[in-house]
Parts: structure tokens; C-alpha cells; sequence
């Protein structure tokens, strides 16, 4: 049993021939389910114009499921600030920490959310990618703007998500905490962690380094079962790995079907490696792996799988074999 706490992270995978919008029909009751579960904190991701992933606002559906639980804590993992005015971020998740104390979070990152540049530069009005300085600027903005506009009570926890070196030497220099995506780069994340902590710089925000690790979990009764539901996300990620962009969710049975190329195959198991998938047994070990060799304070899973039945019962696997229960 892992002692951590332990979170999660919701990507609105869109399935085959659904619409997007049918995906928002249990995001309540999902997150009800995953509070009664005990994880600590469930954050929404931004995303824009993906065949697979439905663009729904974080700010959007953290005030949707804050109004249908009482104790868990949510909000943006991330919301993208270069796609966003700086006061309006503070306003929307000010307002939001205003309604519901001690329970919102805002998870700030860096990327377009889209593979598509006509969709990016629709979202930043026409301007071209964020340099470094503009993004510092904009994240140093948007807690200004809290702190000195944003006059309703407890303010939201800022976080700093992060996939690079780059990314974590900003929250260092931020005092913020992070939480670094290794459900994306998982050969940054050693790295870049220790970066972190060499660098933190106490602030109002966090007085010591707090690290939040992503993993990209599956769990399943059976490691059978458990590839089964992981190969959707096989078809996609291929795709991601090789450089072409997001496709279609397809069903575990299309994703059965599907023929992978031998690059695919190899990089795909290279992915795997640092991920968690299986039996509650080797889902355990998996992650207990991970936060032996990141020092991660907090675990955060992500289980892209193609039913939402199939989502809830990987999370409630998690929780019955692998969470300690002080950690709930």
C-alpha cells in the first residue's frame, strides 16, 4: 500500500461515434463517486479541436463538480495561460475559491492544447507561440492579479504544471508547486524534479518543494483485461509518439485490430515502462516505483480508457489494493 495521496486527472475522452457532449453527462456523479473513494484533489485538462478529446472549459467543469461534492478538491490540470488574459484566469478561479473555500485549484501550464496551429493561433487571437518570457510573465501576472485584484476570501492553490526542466526551474523560481506531467515526458521527470528542488524558492504560496507526479495508470482485475482497455490510448499515443497528431478514440475492439508499426511498437513499450498498467498487483508496484524514484509527495492518475464504467472501476481497484487508507 502506497501512503501518498493520491488524485486524479480527467482528459474527457470522447468515444467512437459519440458525441462530445454525452461525455459530460456523469462528469457529477464521477465526481462524487471518486470524493466517496477518497482521492484527494480531481483536476480537468484543456484541450482544443482534438477528434479524441472533448474542449471543455476547466474553469467550466470545476464549478460543475464543485457544486455536486462537498469536500474534494478541483480545478485545472492545467488551464493554459498562454491562451488567456492573466486577470481573467484569477477572476474565473478567484470566484470559484470564493463560492467553495479551501477546495479549488488553479493548475496553470504552458501548451496550446491543440496539434493544430490554425486552432492555437484562433485561441491567442492570431499571435504566433509564447516565448519563455512572455509565459513567465503571464503566470507572475496571473498571481498578481490574485493577491492584489481578487478581493473574495480564500484565494485557489496555484500549481505550476510542467514536462521539462524549463518548466520546473519557473516553478522554483515561483515558489510554486508543481505538478510535472510524467504521463508525457517521463524521461524528463528525474531531471527536472531535482532541478526543483535545488532551485525552490520559498514563497507565500509554498514554503518548501511539494511535488505532484502524473502517471498514466489502467488497472483491471487481470493484466489481460488490463491491456484490453489500454489499447484506445495505444492507437492515440502512436500517433502522439510518431509525431502525427491526435485521431479518433477508437473502441477496445478496433484498437485489438489495429496493426502497429515496428517504431510504434518500440516506442510504445518504452512508454509503458514508466506508466502503471495491470493487475492491482503490478499497478501497485508500478507506482510504488514511481514515487520511490521521483520523491513525489502526491500521486496523480490519469486512466484514458474507452467506457466510463471501465474509468471508475481502474480508480476504485487503485483504492481498494494500492491506496493506504490514512492517505484517503
Amino acid at each position: 500500500m502506497i501512503s501518498v495521496p493520491f488524485s486524479a486527472l480527467e482528459v474527457a475522452m470522447v468515444q467512437t461515434g459519440a458525441r462530445a457532449v454525452d461525455t459530460l453527462k456523469d462528469t457529477g456523479e464521477f465526481a462524487r463517486r471518486l470524493e466517496d473513494l477518497g482521492y484527494r484533489r480531481l483536476w480537468y485538462a484543456e484541450h482544443h479541436h482534438s477528434p479524441a478529446i472533448g474542449a471543455f472549459p476547466p474553469v467550466v467543469l470545476t464549478a460543475h463538480a464543485a457544486a455536486s461534492t462537498s469536500s474534494i478538491r478541483l480545478g485545472s490540470g492545467g488551464v493554459l495561460a498562454p491562451n488567456h488574459a492573466p486577470i481573467m484566469l484569477a477572476e474565473q478561479f478567484g470566484t470559484l475559491a470564493g463560492l467553495h473555500p479551501g477546495r479549488i485549484d488553479l493548475g496553470i501550464g504552458r501548451g496550446p492544447g491543440t496539434f493544430d496551429e490554425a486552432t492555437a493561433r484562433a485561441l491567442r487571437r492570431g499571435a504566433g507561440p509564447t516565448t519563455d518570457d512572455e509565459y513567465r510573465d503571464d503566470v507572475a501576472a496571473t498571481l498578481r492579479f490574485l493577491v492584489d485584484e481578487i478581493d473574495l476570501g480564500t484565494l485557489p492553490e496555484p500549481w505550476l504544471l510542467a514536462s521539462s526542466t524549463a518548466g520546473a526551474a519557473l516553478a522554483a523560481e515561483a515558489g510554486l508547486p508543481i505538478a510535472f506531467a510524467h504521463h508525457i515526458r517521463p524521461d524528463n521527470t528525474r531531471a527536472a524534479l531535482h532541478h526543483y528542488r535545488e532551485r525552490f524558492a520559498p514563497s507565500r504560496w509554498c514554503p518548501r518543494p511539494r511535488v505532484l507526479v502524473c502517471v498514466e495508470t489502467v488497472c483491471a482485475e487481470t493484466e489481460r483485461e488490463a491491456a484490453r482497455l489500454t489499447g484506445p490510448m495505444d492507437v492515440i499515443k502512436a500517433g502522439l509518439l510518431m509525431g502525427r497528431g491526435d485521431s479518433p478514440f477508437p473502441t477496445p475492439e478496433a484498437a485489438a485490430a489495429h496493426t502497429f508499426t515496428a517504431e510504434e511498437t518500440k516506442a510504445l513499450a518504452a512508454f509503458h515502462a514508466h506508466q502503471a498498467y495491470g493487475s492491482p498487483e503490478t499497478v501497485a508496484q508500478r507506482l510504488a516505483d514511481v514515487v520511490t524514484v521521483t520523491g513525489a509527495d502526491e500521486l496523480m492518475l490519469v486512466t484514458p480508457v474507452y467506457a466510463p464504467a471501465d474509468r471508475l472501476r481502474s480508480y476504485e481497484l487503485v483504492k481498494d489494493h494500492v491506496m493506504l487508507p490514512a492517505a484517503a
